[in-house]
């Protein structure tokens, strides 16, 4: 019995793409779609920058953005990159011998604006440095900071002129014969991201990264940028994304995740479905689910869990899960296996006896992948 079967009224078609790398990671075509965050510690401080990029990879970050503004940022890049279990992408925003000591330092991705780098002898001399290094490049448009010109003609940001200015800059990299780039075209403001980000996919055949831009704190940033790009990646769009959110970010690993996990387009870690609780719970719902989650966080494997207080929706639930408990009193409940009914557990017991479960079928699921892919690879 498969427990989370793909219905064609539950598949997205995503947007044609050509593919590019960012290191040893595939994006666009049919690559899966890649969780990036950026890391927040002074850039200088090596030890303190890897010790975040390691926590953002362990909580599942595909790639990871580090801001290079000084000489001091890029003489510290040697170390992170080669550190860094993911690949790295340099920030980079002016100064174009910033882009050169990046590229050189091992950077997998530039973000630029070639527009904003200066004239096309160093625009080309930043490509050529990428282009010997093996880099790609994300042309990063921000409403915020539109040029000059822009603002001039369309007298505002709007989609028309992010686009525009997403174009102009891909056009530069087009007549130097790069091709190795994606774009985003971020705002705060969602309407005028969703709108551009439309505009744009139409327009261009390169990888899209996406993001609502300074979307503010954990909880109404979370929510500003599962309705912003949660519309965009059910149309199909985007490539990258990276949740900006006023907070650690480990949690924007997570919510970028969860976002994918509940469209059906990336599947990592424990997936627990669980209801808000009310009268008729035979445990404390709320309690368990938070426990679980904190316990379960190491698991990588895609496994799907029911957590449901009683047997209203509880067995229909646990019929469509790997693992499902099902509330049936205040002293214990039922516990289902593959869909099924398998056997009782104390309330007491619940969680370690859970967790214990669910790691024993990590391993075998990662037991199994690998043999998999040694097969494969033979």
């Amino acid at each position: 019995m498969s427990h989370n079967p793909i219905r064609p009224w539950r598949s997205i078609d995503r947007r044609p793409s050509r593919k590019i790398r960012v290191g040893s990671v595939e994006v666009g075509g049919d690559a899966p779609i890649a969780v990036q965050t950026m890391t927040n510690t002074p850039t200088e401080d090596a030890a303190a920058t890897i010790a975040q990029i390691e926590r953002a990879a362990e909580a599942g970050a595909d790639i990871v953005r580090v801001s290079c503004p000084t000489e001091d940022s890029t003489a510290a890049m040697p170390a992170i990159c080669k550190a860094s279990p993911v690949p790295i992408v340099a920030d980079i925003h002016f100064h174009y011998k910033r882009g050169i000591e990046a590229a050189d330092a091992g950077a997998a991705c530039l973000r630029i604006n070639p527009g904003n780098i200066g004239s096309h002898d160093r625009v080309k001399e930043v490509v050529n440095a990428a282009r010997a290094n093996g880099c790609s490049i994300r042309i990063g448009v921000n409403g915020g900071s539109l040029e000059r010109h822009l603002l001039e003609k369309y007298g505002e940001p709007c989609p028309d002129a992010m686009v525009e200015s997403a174009l102009n800059h891909a056009r530069i990299l087009d007549d130097l014969g790069f091709h190795e780039y994606k774009i985003s075209v971020k705002a705060s403001d969602m309407f005028l991201t969703v709108a551009a980000y439309q505009q744009l996919a139409e327009a261009t055949d390169a990888p899209l990264h996406l993001g609502i831009t300074e979307a503010g704190g954990l909880r109404t940033g979370t929510v500003k940028s599962s309705i912003g790009m949660g519309n965009l990646l059910w149309m199909g769009i985007g490539d990258t994304i990276r949740v900006s959110l006023s907070a650690d970010p480990v949690e924007e690993v997570k919510v970028g995740f969860d976002m994918l996990k509940s469209l059906g387009l990336r599947t990592r870690g424990v997936n627990i479905i669980a209801c808000p609780s009310c009268a008729r719970q035979g445990f404390d719902v709320i309690k368990t689910v938070e426990t679980l989650e904190d316990r379960l966080a190491h698991i990588s494997e895609p496994i799907s869990l029911s957590i449901i207080g009683c047997v209203v929706n509880g067995p229909g639930e646990a019929a469509m899960t790997d693992l499902g408990f099902t509330g049936g009193g205040k002293e214990s409940g039922k516990m289902y296996v593959s869909g099924r009914p398998d056997h009782n557990v104390s309330n007491a017991d619940m969680v370690e006896h859970i967790v214990e479960l669910v790691e024993e079928k990590a391993e075998r699921m990662k037991a199994q992948r690998e043999a998999d892919e040694t097969v494969a690879a033979e």
